[in-house]
């Protein structure tokens, strides 16, 4: 946005003033701008974060007892609901087809992002769209991920949580205009304390928001990230309860042997085949579904496709829903060797089938879920084959959801924040340390994008190549204007300055102007519309003048945010390589020649000499093709030179006489 130095004018969202700033902007601004806004802005974000996860879970809990009339549904075995006895197991079939003609329509008509597991759009907004998130993502999000889950969807509730937190930040920040870099910690900080909440594990939260979503660490987004984090736990735990998630798990559990170890590394090559094997698979059913729906109408196809994910259902009831009574079932040693293979291969099933079909759910939980079955499996195998030294199955599974969802994902921070405190065995730390980093290895090996990316992989999105662009996206027009010695007051003073000593005046035009706050992005839109090679720069608050904004400016911060990520003495040895046999010339154009008063594309340049820039008033622009060239205007073209003269061959007489 830029606005008349002298008055207001509005923006595309809301209205700026230039002026003497009152109590109201000062605090606006400096939420904007300083350490102390952002340290209260996280406190807000985490606050609704916290709230916004204990909504979603009571939301999910209430819609499955509508269907069911159970909030733990499934581990039964094939049961019917109870609201519904006449229909018996035909029940489990129909559950996501009625689902599915729920929520169906309400993604497509008002947010078909919404479809899916969230998070990569979240990842994509942050990287590439500035933080922005439309704010009606999260109320869509959260009703259909909570009928999707309530109806039998085989999908978590974590990727639900962080795209409805996101959005809630997206949405205030925008509200306020936070200026793009702050805009991509706040959401950050709305996903981590979406995490935080619902597994009661803030260095989780702050870890996911970071590692996943924000894919960069500074003092400052670290700061807001642990505030957020610490703020959403504190809120859902009253709601929730404070004992870590998987309760149940024996907090003392340790690897006691060092030999163990190796079987450890084992189960960590194992779990991360598991984790790039689920992520191929879901993107497989994906594309299988979206051959076979082409052509047909979008909000439809849950509820067809819910007939297939009701089949399973019907095959392996205890795949409904989230499946957290599944594991803790697991945990406690209620399954045979077999049934938990079976769960595991199921679960990879129904959670891709879920997604393919177009539901709305998450893929954190299934991870764990699929790393857990994977981690018991192997330790009732290990302690079989090599008796109590092994140790018990339950650190295995432990040591199996870290490797899983290491692998899918590539976090392994998070990996293990969560690992540890949704067990509360921090003496784990090591086991769980080493199959991360195992499991982490292992899956870059075998594929480039993680169960995140690849669906930004599959749109021509790469993250991985763009994240080097982080430093330019930082840049503000504050960072990048010449600053001047003394700010001067945006308020008229009373007294015009008199030129007449130095000169006359030829000419006078009201600027335009950008605030020190506004993206690099936008600042250069309005300086390339200005029509000027430079704009002032107004404070945050709107009080004070405090530079002036060039090309030049810019272009030199460019280079400098650049060169930072560089290593020095490779930008010291970088000298840039002359282009062989062009010159760039400079050609004033003369009164009634061929280019006088022409279209510059009309213009009969000579072969080899191409106009790229065109200096006029003393400021040099590119030249636009549809422009037309006057007389005292200077050209630069891009000539190539002419090849140099042959030499001649000296003949036999010339040889001879010399």
């Amino acid at each position: 946005m830029h606005t008349p130095l002298a008055s207001a004018a509005p923006s595309r969202t809301t209205r700026r003033t230039v002026g003497s700033p009152g109590a109201h902007r000062r605090f606006v601004g400096a939420l904007r701008s300083t350490r102390f806004g952002l340290l209260a802005l996280a406190v807000v974000i985490g606050a609704g974060a916290g709230l916004g996860a204990v909504v979603f879970r009571l939301l999910v809990e209430g819609i499955t007892w509508a269907f069911t009339g159970s909030t733990a549904f499934g581990q039964q075995g094939r049961v019917g609901s109870a609201h519904l006895p006449w229909l018996g197991l035909a029940f489990l079939v129909l559950a996501p087809v009625v689902g599915g003609l729920l929520y169906g329509p309400l993604v497509h008509r008002f947010a078909p992002e919404a479809r899916g597991h969230g998070v990569p759009e979240v990842m994509v907004a942050v990287a590439e769209r500035g933080g922005r998130i439309r704010p009606q993502v999260a109320l869509v999000k959260a009703l259909a991920s909570a009928i999707t889950i309530g109806s039998g969807g085989s999908v978590g509730r974590e990727g639900p949580i962080v795209q409805i937190g996101s959005a809630l930040a997206s949405g205030f920040g925008q509200w306020i205009r936070m200026p793009e870099h702050r805009l991509r910690v706040l959401v950050a900080c709305g996903a981590g304390g979406g995490i935080a909440a619902t597994f009661n594990a803030p260095i989780t939260g702050v870890f996911f928001g970071a590692e996943i979503i924000l894919r960069e660490l500074s003092a400052e987004s670290l700061f807001a990230l642990m505030v957020s984090a610490m703020v959403a736990d504190a809120v859902a735990i009253p709601f929730l309860g404070d004992r870590p998630f998987l309760e149940d798990f024996p907090v003392h559990a340790a690897i006691t042997a060092p030999q163990d170890y190796l079987l450890v590394a084992l189960l960590a090559v194992v779990a991360a085949f598991l984790g790039q094997g689920f992520s191929k698979l879901l993107y497989l059913i994906e594309d299988v579904c979206d051959r076979l729906w082409r052509g047909r109408p979008e909000w439809a196809r849950p509820a067809v496709g819910g007939v297939l994910v009701g089949l399973l259902l019907l095959a392996l009831p205890q795949l409904y829903g989230v499946g957290y009574p599944v594991m803790f079932a697991a945990l406690d040693g209620r399954y045979a060797l077999g049934f938990l293979l079976l769960l595991l291969v199921g679960k990879m099933l129904a959670t891709s089938l879920t997604l393919g079909v177009g539901g709305s759910g998450g893929v954190f939980a299934p991870s764990l879920f699929v790393g857990l079955m994977a981690g018991t499996a192997f330790g009732m195998v290990v302690t079989h084959v090599l008796g109590p030294v092994a140790g018990s199955p339950v650190l295995y599974a432990a040591m199996g959801m870290a490797g899983v969802f290491s692998s899918s994902t590539r976090a392994p921070l998070t990996a293990l924040a969560s690992i540890v405190e949704m067990t509360g065995a921090f003496g784990l730390a090591l086991p769980v340390m080493l199959t991360v980093g195992i499991a982490t290895a292992v899956s870059r090996e075998l594929g480039y994008g993680t169960i995140y990316t690849t669906k930004l992989l599959r749109r021509g999105q790469d993250l991985e190549r763009t994240a080097p662009w982080a430093a330019f996206l930082r840049l503000t027009a504050g960072t990048t204007m010449h600053p001047f010695g003394r700010a001067l007051p945006a308020a008229p003073a009373g007294s015009e300055p008199d030129l007449s000593a130095l000169g006359a005046v030829v000419s006078r035009a009201r600027p335009q102007a950008v605030f020190e706050d506004e993206p690099i992005a936008e600042a250069l839109r309005n300086l390339d519309g200005s029509g000027r090679d430079g704009l002032p720069v107004v404070a945050t608050d709107g009080g004070a003048v405090t530079g002036w904004l060039t090309t030049g400016s810019v272009l030199g911060a460019v280079r400098r945010s650049l060169a930072a990520e560089r290593d020095q003495a490779e930008a010291a040895s970088d000298v840039p390589d002359p282009l062989p046999d062009f010159d760039v010339v400079e050609l004033r154009v003369a009164p009634g020649s061929a280019a006088d008063g022409r279209v510059a594309v009309d213009v009969a340049w000579p072969d080899g000499a191409v106009p790229v820039a065109v200096e006029r008033a003393g400021t040099d622009r590119a030249l636009d093709p549809r422009s037309r060239v006057g007389a005292g205007d200077v050209v630069q073209l891009l000539v190539r030179r002419a090849a140099p003269a042959p030499v001649a061959e000296p003949s036999a007489e010339d040889a001879v006489t010399a």
